[in-house]
């Protein structure tokens, strides 16, 4: 087990009253990248006070780009415009932030300097394949240590070439990275994917101005355009309101308000999943803030069933399925996971994980190569190590609100990257979490 900082977890009160959520990471990331493009002044609220978000607004600053942080949440960003980056004097640390380093590796491709992506331990171990060969299709140079793993080098460009890109696999990122090398590539680059994703990148590229051609799985640009500096409110974390949305459907007498959460269509597979469980989560004062829907999430206890997810779901949920086999262990009969084997290379073999965790807690679980089988059962006491992976931690308090009595979990520092003060927020709600 690891000797990295730990919580002691257990099982608390009945989940009440409102909580207050951290701003959606994705849509942080992103914000701060078309604000350094723009032509501007831009100002950023909510802003994920988290270690990978912070990484990326450090990066820009590396890159001659003013970014004035006057208080916690907001950020003022003075945009260079796309053509206005700086070659920067050292390697740019994306820290454990794969999507940071993903949009970034696109957003670089296209410049006329060298640039070096590094990471953590963890994201050093991260496969960046997938992003880098439709970059190199359309004529990035970038080079990656064995096995397409970071650092990743990337060369002065000698012009990008708009490509037709049909990914193998569904992933936002890797969409992404292709349409923000677009803006710097000449003629047309499209994406067109085997299952939608989420669509933050082309929301957020119109809201600054970028003609943007999309619809759901299907996405066109052009570059030679500009981005128009303007302000961005970032709702609430769908994925940091997973861990709750899950905790009060199996604490009794639950009944918690998530406020103004970002409820992406892309985004909310958990939402549908849980419903299909018997979850009773309310759609409230729904509204859009910073160009994405959002809405107030009103979740009761309720007693929930075993499915077979819809591999449909998968993509759509793909973050909060660590959460999501918790809820699974704890609804009656069997739930099935398929079609999910991109866990396997996320912070963690996240699959390997949540079951070998699952395990320690006595819930009889069968592992497959891209998903699990979970049946059903009452969580007992042990240890568990989250290897330093944020979403296994925080699913594991969850777990634990359940428990026999005290669960140990292992690693937690990286919670950080997501969720700072997690177990506060989580102690005020009425979990009880020891760190």
């Amino acid at each position: 087990m690891s000797a990295a900082p730990g919580w002691r977890a257990g099982p608390g009160q009945a989940l009440r009253g409102e909580v207050t959520l951290p701003g959606d990471k994705s849509i942080s990331h992103r914000a701060i990248m078309l604000a350094a493009l723009a032509e501007g002044r831009s100002r950023v609220f909510g802003f994920l006070e988290g270690a990978d978000t912070r990484a990326t607004a450090a990066i820009f600053g590396r890159l001659g780009v003013q970014v004035q942080a006057p208080s916690a949440g907001e950020r003022i960003i003075d945009g260079v415009g796309l053509h206005g980056l700086r070659a920067a004097s050292e390697s740019l640390d994306c820290g454990n932030a794969g999507t940071g380093m993903r949009l970034m590796a696109g957003l670089l491709a296209g410049q006329g300097f060298a640039s070096t992506l590094v990471g953590d331990a963890s994201l050093s171990q991260r496969p960046m394949g997938r992003v880098v060969e439709p970059l190199q299709a359309m004529g990035a140079r970038i080079d990656t240590a064995v096995g397409g793993r970071p650092p990743l080098r990337i060369h002065p460009s000698n012009g990008l070439q708009g490509i037709d890109y049909k990914p193998p696999v569904a992933s936002a990122q890797v969409k992404s990275a292709v349409l923000l090398a677009g803006l710097y590539a000449h003629g047309e680059t499209r994406v067109r994917e085997i299952h939608p994703t989420r669509d933050y990148t082309e929301r957020m590229l119109q809201a600054f101005g970028w003609p943007v051609h999309y619809r759901p799985g299907d996405v066109l640009l052009t570059g030679g355009h500009r981005l128009q500096a303007r302000d961005i409110d970032v709702p609430a974390d769908f994925s940091s309101a997973a861990f709750f949305l899950v905790a009060a459907s199996i604490v009794p007498g639950s009944e918690l308000r998530l406020r103004r959460v970002g409820v992406n269509p892309r985004r909310i597979g958990l939402l549908q999943a849980l419903g299909l469980m018997g979850a009773d989560i309310l759609v409230e004062r729904a509204g859009e803030q910073g160009g994405e829907p959002v809405a107030d999430l009103v979740v009761r206890h309720a007693p929930l069933r075993g499915i077979d997810l819809p591999p449909g779901l998968v993509p759509d949920m793909i973050d909060e399925l660590p959460v999501f086999a918790i809820a699974a262990a704890a609804a009656r009969g069997t739930t099935r996971i398929s079609g999910a084997a991109e866990l396997r290379v996320k912070e963690s073999d996240r699959i390997s994980a949540m079951c070998e965790g699952l395990r320690r807690l006595g819930i009889r679980v069968h592992e497959l190569d891209d998903g699990a089988v979970i049946q059903g059962g009452r969580f007992g006491v042990g240890v568990v190590d989250s290897l330093g992976d944020h979403r296994i931690a925080m699913s594991f308090a969850v777990a634990a609100q359940l428990s026999g009595g005290e669960v140990g979990i292992h690693d937690v520092a990286n919670v950080e990257t997501s969720f700072p003060n997690f177990s506060g927020v989580a102690r005020q709600a009425g979990f009880g979490l020891l760190g």
